[in-house]
């Protein structure tokens, strides 16, 4: 009989005690990113097309075995990335219109999961370079999506991913770096022999 009004003396003494203080859960903690200075290269091939590129990312060849020549991918191995860049020759009116509707479809595909997309017109008159840019917002395989073109010969088609499961509250602060460099390779791009 002793013990029991031990145990109870001891229960009731602990729930007035946890009752004295405020409980406020922890915030949930990511990992602090530390972003590399922003510096860009060339890059130039025997494709038809250059651009510059940041200098802590790589350009490589695209390993898929269905891949064509000039299709590449500009990797960030720091951020496990990469922008999948895909060249398509064009001989037809009939042939553009289908890798321009190519485009709009694969962006839109994400529809399902994504809370917003926005399309944002690329025009370079001098430099002969044309597209259309996606910006995907929500939890997608892909963020950014684009198209550069000169409208009669060459058609090059740009996605973002990661090699993460798509959550934009994690991603986020590396999706912003990483689209700054999009908008220098999409202002620095041009069409070789134009």
């Amino acid at each position: 009989m002793r013990k029991r009004g031990i145990y109870s003396f001891v229960i009731v003494f602990l729930f007035f005690l946890s009752c004295s203080q405020d409980y406020s859960p922890k915030p949930r903690g990511y990992f602090n990113i530390k972003f590399p200075e922003k510096k860009y290269q060339s890059f130039t091939s025997d494709c038809p097309y250059s651009f510059e590129f940041p200098v802590y990312a790589k350009v490589i060849p695209d390993s898929k075995k269905d891949a064509k020549p000039c299709w590449l991918d500009v990797s960030y191995p720091d951020f496990n990335g990469r922008i999948h860049l895909s060249y398509q020759p064009v001989h037809s009116p009939s042939e553009f219109n289908q890798l321009v509707e190519d485009a709009r479809t694969f962006a839109f595909k994400h529809t399902v999961k994504a809370t917003a997309i926005d399309e944002g017109l690329i025009s370079y008159p001098e430099k002969n370079v044309y597209g259309i840019y996606y910006s995907i917002d929500g939890n997608t395989a892909s963020s950014v999506q684009f198209f550069l073109t000169d409208s009669t010969k060459n058609y090059l088609r740009g996605a973002l991913y990661f090699n993460e499961q798509p959550r934009l509250d994690s991603i986020q602060p590396v999706l912003e770096f990483i689209k700054k460099d999009i908008d220098v390779m999409i202002k620095s791009f041009k069409w070789k022999n134009q």
